[in-house]
């Protein structure tokens, strides 16, 4: 569920068709935050997921990782690791010992298989808001145009003038509001491709289930 959760979290910048208008000065700040994230070797983030649910009076935190180089990445969560190459995905439960294999679709438009676009695909389907300008951040928040989406505004913090993510969160109509809050920012490792690949030899014990 927390993975399902992160996933929904990223891909939010994924999911909206519609075309919106853009506030210069914030297109201008996510613009030069894309080029300096895309063009890294990899951006690995140590963070802080909060959920809270406002009708239901509850808040969940945990503390995760994830490192991204291109269209691969390794997800690090207390109960849930998961692995994608760019191809194939590896979802490990320790709790269970059971690795979930599966292959998402080429076509599809999402964190799970090109999750290199969370860096771009803000150019569309939303308006951009710079709503604040301090000497060390900018706060940018982003609001989808299609009226039928689920999610209220996306808000993002950026530190100045390195454009490093500090929090990232968003809104739902149903009173969830979840936040990552960034306790590292790295855009200087060179993962081992490998890195990104389930390491089947670590985990002979595991239970496989291949849905390939």
């Amino acid at each position: 569920m927390k993975k399902l959760i992160l996933f929904s979290f990223i891909s939010i910048l994924l999911t909206i068709n519609a075309l919106g208008q853009n506030d210069p000065k914030a297109t201008t700040v996510l613009d030069k935050f894309s080029s300096i994230a895309s063009s890294a070797p990899s951006v690995s983030m140590k963070f802080l997921l909060i959920t809270v649910d406002q009708i239901e009076n509850t808040k969940d935190t945990l503390a995760g990782s994830v490192i991204l180089s291109k269209d691969s990445y390794k997800l690090d969560l207390p109960d849930n690791i998961v692995w994608f190459n760019g191809e194939t995905s590896w979802s490990y439960l320790p709790a269970e010992q059971e690795v979930t294999i599966t292959k998402p679709g080429k076509k599809d438009n999402s964190f799970q298989s090109q999750p290199s676009l969370i860096f771009s695909m803000y150019k569309k389907g939303y308006k951009t808001r710079l709503i604040e300008e301090k000497q060390d951040s900018y706060m940018i928040d982003l609001y989808p145009v299609d009226i039928k989406n689920d999610i209220i505004r996306v808000r993002l913090l950026l530190e100045k003038p390195s454009l490093v993510l500090k929090s990232f969160e968003y809104k739902k109509r149903d009173g969830i509001i979840i936040t990552l809050l960034v306790n590292d920012y790295n855009l200087k490792e060179v993962p081992d491709q490998g890195i990104f690949t389930f390491p089947q030899g670590k985990y002979k014990d595991a239970d496989i289930v291949d849905m390939r």
